[in-house]
């Protein structure tokens, strides 16, 4: 690489006051693009961009104003070689320069730029602008996973220890989840691990990540399972991915015994791993197979007073319309169910009635537009009655409950 961060590698800290000859837009923007600006000419295009230019004998960036010309052999140099007994920088004027300086010690390691101290607190608020800079999402929040999981603290406990100074390996370590954080991979997958109705589930790209939505479905589950006379409740969990869902039924609900099925034996093992974590191993049976193929291959129990589901439901045209972090990283299985996003409620819907009790139930999540489509299923199907949809916090049509019609 010839241009840009390597020709700045001898500079000290007081060379990078003179970029506040510039506008702090400028600055950040430089900062934020400025990797893939490594190749020559698009640096020079930047250069021109912004009317500076590199002085390799100054070691700073200059105005192209600035540059030698025949009637003085070095003006530059007289012009604007910086003077340490005059130098007395304003705290707007030095802090882009500043900025900069932090962002190129924490991001370029490797440079011989002059030795930072990171402290939680400077890392967390770097972190901060930088993911605001990227577009991310909830910026402040990621910051607080991606540092405590670095750094093995809670995000109380960062606020407790701000001047704490954060080890060269943890460094590493952070620098290389801050910049897959900015190129929009989910923070939950970085971290490998997200909070799912007041309990920590372990993440990885082979699942799903669970959504706060998705609590509603558990809460309902736990209600319908407290109405029951019966000591144990037997309840069939499709798709389960990370297991989150029977974890959480399991965890609050001591009574249920849980049979957990999916298709993929990657996100199976993520589940075995939740299952083993909240210590529910007891309790939760997890099988690698289609939908109730595993129920039907010969279990001793076939009837559930409960079945519930969170299954693919987005549709062609809705998945093309995805955001990056989810459509580029989340697995598409686990999000794609066919033109109109209703293959895999058909199918569940279909058998569902072979599986439940006489008086059991079936409780679906669904896609925000879904509800009308997926009420018109269970009612054609004949065996459910008692039909509900109810929205989530944003107003959406979100979860599905129907009773199996006693015959």
């Amino acid at each position: 690489m010839k241009y840009g961060i390597r020709d700045m590698k001898h500079q000290t800290l007081a060379h990078f006051r003179h970029f506040s000859h510039f506008r702090h837009s400028t600055i950040i923007t430089y900062f934020q693009i400025h990797p893939c600006y490594a190749k020559q000419t698009q640096f020079k295009k930047w250069q021109n961009e912004h009317k500076i230019r590199y002085d390799k004998q100054l070691q700073i960036f200059v105005p192209l104003t600035g540059r030698k010309n025949k009637a003085n052999s070095n003006p530059i140099q007289s012009q604007f070689k910086p003077k340490q007994t005059q130098f007395k920088p304003k705290q707007t004027q030095f802090q882009p320069s500043l900025q900069l300086f932090l962002a190129v010690t924490f991001l370029f390691p490797g440079y011989n730029l002059p030795m930072q101290t990171w402290t939680i607190q400077k890392l967390l608020n770097w972190t901060t602008e930088y993911l605001t800079g990227k577009g991310i999402e909830s910026p402040r929040l990621s910051a607080e996973l991606l540092l405590s999981h670095t750094v093995e603290l809670t995000r109380i406990e960062l606020y407790t220890q701000f001047d704490k100074s954060v080890p060269p390996e943890q460094l590493d370590q952070l620098r290389d989840l801050v910049k897959r954080a900015g190129q929009n991979e989910p923070i939950t997958y970085l971290v490998g691990r997200t909070e799912f109705y007041s309990l920590q589930i372990n993440v990885t790209p082979d699942c799903m990540v669970p959504r706060p939505e998705t609590e509603l479905l558990v809460e309902r589950a736990i209600e319908f399972l407290r109405t029951r006379r019966t000591s144990t409740q037997y309840v069939c969990d499709l798709c389960t991915g990370s297991g989150c869902i029977a974890v959480a039924i399991a965890n609050n609900f001591s009574d249920a015994n849980i049979i957990a099925t999916d298709i993929c034996d990657a996100a199976l093992a993520v589940a075995a791993g939740n299952v083993k974590k909240h210590q529910l191993s007891d309790r939760i049976n997890l099988l690698c197979g289609d939908l109730f193929d595993p129920v039907i291959s010969g279990l001793d129990v076939n009837e559930f007073d409960l079945i519930v589901s969170n299954p693919p439901y987005v549709s062609t045209a809705e998945y093309e319309k995805l955001d990056t972090n989810v459509k580029d990283y989340e697995p598409k299985k686990a999000l794609f169910a066919g033109v109109n996003g209703l293959d895999v409620y058909s199918r569940i819907i279909e058998k569902a009635g072979q599986f439940l009790k006489p008086d059991g139930a079936l409780i679906l999540e669904i896609g925000y537009a879904q509800g009308p489509a997926v009420k018109e299923l269970l009612e054609k199907n004949g065996a459910f009655g008692e039909i509900k949809i109810e929205k989530d916090f944003h107003n959406n049509d979100r979860i599905v409950t129907a009773a199996k019609i006693s015959t």
